[in-house]
C-alpha cells in the first residue's frame, strides 16, 4: 500500500529486539502509515519522561501526534474499529503535531561509539612486560610435581629488575606486586602478592587459556570498567543494527563474521583482558555482564560453532570464556557465578565460585531473576537480543520480561482448561522464581503487562485452579 502522506506525525518508541513493537510497525505499514521510530536503547534519557507522561514502562508506546494510543493491543483493538481508526488517520493527516505532541531526539540515528571513541593511553607496564620477555628469565619452572611452562621466578624478576632498572629491592617487589595488580601476570597458584623468592609467576597472555580474547595483551591503561561496558554495549549496538531481523529473534551470522564492525568488537575485547569489574554497582554488573553475556555467545558462534545435542551444550556453557579483570569467565560463570549470585545452574553439581575463588567478590550479592529475559544463548526459544543500559537496567530488564511474557514463546494460557503453559526458562531456574509452580504463576502475574492475557490469568489465580506446564524448548540455532 502507498504511503500516506501526513501533515501530523505517527511516533513509535521500541527497544530492540521486540516482537510487540515488531508487531505494531507492521499494523501501521500495512496501513501505509509512515512513522518515526524512536529506540529507547539509544535514546535512554527518555523512559522517565515517557513513564510519567503514559504511566507505562512497556512497550511500544505509540502516539498520534498528541494522541497517546498506547501498546500494540491497543493499536489492533482501533484496528478492529474502522471507523474509529479511520477518524484517527484522518486527525494525523490534517494535522500538525501541535506542543503537546512528542518532541523527538535531535536525532534517532544513533551516534555509535566503539573503537573511534576508544583512546588508548599507553601503559609504561606495557614497556616492562615487552623488555621481561625478551630479557631471558622466563622460561620452564618446575615446582614439586608440577610443571609451569612460559613462566618466572619473583627473586629472578627481581634480580633483573634491580639490574635493568637502577632500583632497589623494595621498588622492584612494588614494580611486581604492580603487575599482579594490573593483570599483567600472576601467581601461579593464585597467590595475592609478589615475592623476592622462588614463587613462580606467568605472564597474563602465556596462559595456555582457550578464552577466546586471550592472547597478546593491550599495551592500553585499562578504562574503568563502566566505559568500557559502554564501548563494548555500542560496537554490539552497530552489529546488531546490521545483522539482527527486525523482531530481534534471528542472527544473520555469517554476514557478522564477515563485517568490520565484528572485527573491530574482536580487537576491542582485548581490553576486557585487565579491566577492574570488582568496583562496578550492581546496576553496572548486570548492565555489564548480561552484554558481554550476549555477544560472548554470538563471537562462539562464528569463532567456534553451535552446540547440536546436549553433551556439546554443557561443554559449549562450561568452557566458552572471555579473560575479564586477569580471570576467565565462562558462560556459566557469568550467568550462575556473576548474575544469579553464586547459584547452581543446570547439570551443576557445585557453585560456579567458591570461598577462595576472586570472582566470588564479583558476584551479584543476591540473583536477579529478569536477567533470565535477557540472556540470549544462541537458540530459537531464547528471548531477543537487546543490549542493556546501566543508567536504566531496571527499567529495561523489567520491558524484557513483559515482553518475553507477551510472547508465546514465554507464556500461553489456555483458559478453558486451566493450564499455563510456561518457558523451560521457569523450570530451570525454578528457584528465581518460586518454590512452587503456584508462586512461580504468581511471580509471571506480577511481571506481565497490564492488558487481556494478564487479566484473564489473574482470573485463574482467583480461582486457585491453574496447572502448570512447561513448553518444549527449540534448541536450534537463531540464525536466519
Amino acid at each position: 500500500m502507498k504511503d500516506i502522506e501526513l501533515r501530523g506525525r505517527v511516533v513509535i518508541y521500541t527497544i530492540q529486539g521486540c516482537s510487540s513493537c515488531y508487531r505494531a510497525k507492521r499494523t501501521l505499514a500495512r496501513f501505509g502509515l509512515p512513522f518515526v521510530e524512536v529506540d529507547l536503547n539509544l535514546h535512554a534519557e527518555l523512559m522517565n519522561d515517557l513513564l510519567t507522561w503514559t504511566s507505562r514502562n512497556s512497550v511500544p508506546l505509540i502516539f498520534f501526534n498528541d494522541l497517546f494510543i498506547g501498546g500494540v493491543r491497543d493499536l489492533e483493538k482501533q484496528v478492529k474499529d474502522e471507523w474509529k481508526f479511520q477518524e484517527l488517520i484522518a486527525y494525523v493527516r490534517d494535522n500538525l503535531p501541535g506542543p503537546n505532541a512528542p518532541q523527538l531526539p535531535s536525532s534517532t540515528v544513533e551516534k555509535r561509539a566503539g573503537l573511534e571513541d576508544f583512546v588508548c593511553e599507553p601503559d609504561q607496564y606495557a614497556a616492562l612486560v615487552a623488555d621481561l620477555r625478551s630479557s631471558g628469565i622466563i622460561s620452564d619452572h618446575r615446582k614439586g610435581l608440577s610443571m609451569y611452562k612460559h613462566s618466572f621466578t619473583g627473586k629472578n624478576f627481581i634480580d633483573w629488575v634491580v639490574k635493568t632498572r637502577e632500583v632497589d629491592r623494595v621498588t622492584a617487589i612494588e614494580m611486581g606486586e604492580s603487575l599482579i595488580q594490573q593483570h599483567f601476570a600472576h601467581n601461579v597458584k593464585r597467590a595475592s602478592k609478589f615475592t623476592d623468592d622462588a614463587s613462580v609467576f606467568r605472564l597474563l597472555d602465556d596462559e595456555q587459556s582457550g578464552a577466546l580474547n586471550a592472547g597478546t595483551m593491550s599495551e592500553c591503561l585499562p578504562l574503568p570498567a563502566s566505559a568500557l561496558g559502554e564501548s563494548l554495549r555500542h560496537q554490539v549496538l552497530s552489529i546488531y543494527g546490521s545483522h539482527l531481523s527486525a523482531e530481534g529473534k534471528a542472527v544473520d551470522y555469517n554476514g557478522i563474521a564477515e563485517s568490520e564492525e565484528f572485527a573491530s568488537y574482536v580487537n576491542l575485547t582485548r581490553e576486557l583482558q585487565r579491566v577492574d569489574v570488582s568496583s562496578l554497582s550492581r546496576e553496572e554488573k548486570l548492565a555489564f555482564f548480561i552484554n558481554v553475556y550476549n555477544a560472548l555467545v554470538i563471537h562462539a558462534n562464528i569463532t567456534v560453532g553451535p552446540p547440536h545435542n546436549l553433551w556439546q551444550r554443557y561443554r559449549f556453557f562450561s568452557t566458552i570464556s572471555y579473560i575479564i579483570g586477569g580471570a576467565s569467565y565462562s558462560l556459566q560463570d557469568i550467568e550462575n557465578g556473576i548474575l544469579r549470585a553464586n547459584r547452581k545452574g543446570v547439570g551443576q553439581l557445585f557453585r560456579p565460585f567458591g570461598k577462595s575463588d576472586p570472582r566470588l567478590k564479583v558476584a551479584l550479592q543476591s540473583p536477579e531473576p529478569l536477567i533470565h529475559f535477557a540472556l540470549v544463548c544462541g537458540a530459537k526459544s531464547c528471548p531477543p537480543i537487546k543490549t542493556y543500559s546501566a543508567k536504566n537496567i531496571n527499567e529495561e530488564l523489567q520491558i524484557s520480561a513483559k515482553s518475553f511474557l507477551e510472547s508465546d514463546d514465554g507464556c500461553t494460557l489456555d483458559v478453558s482448561g486451566h493450564e499455563l503453559a510456561l518457558s523451560q526458562i521457569f523450570k530451570w531456574y525454578r528457584e528465581d522464581f518460586g518454590s512452587t509452580n503456584e508462586e512461580v504463576a504468581q511471580w509471571v502475574y506480577s511481571h506481565m503487562e497490564e492488558n487481556e492475557k494478564k487479566v484473564k490469568l489473574g482470573d485463574m489465580l482467583k480461582d486457585k485452579n491453574v496447572k502448570v506446564t512447561f513448553m518444549p524448548y527449540d534448541w536450534s540455532m537463531n540464525s536466519q
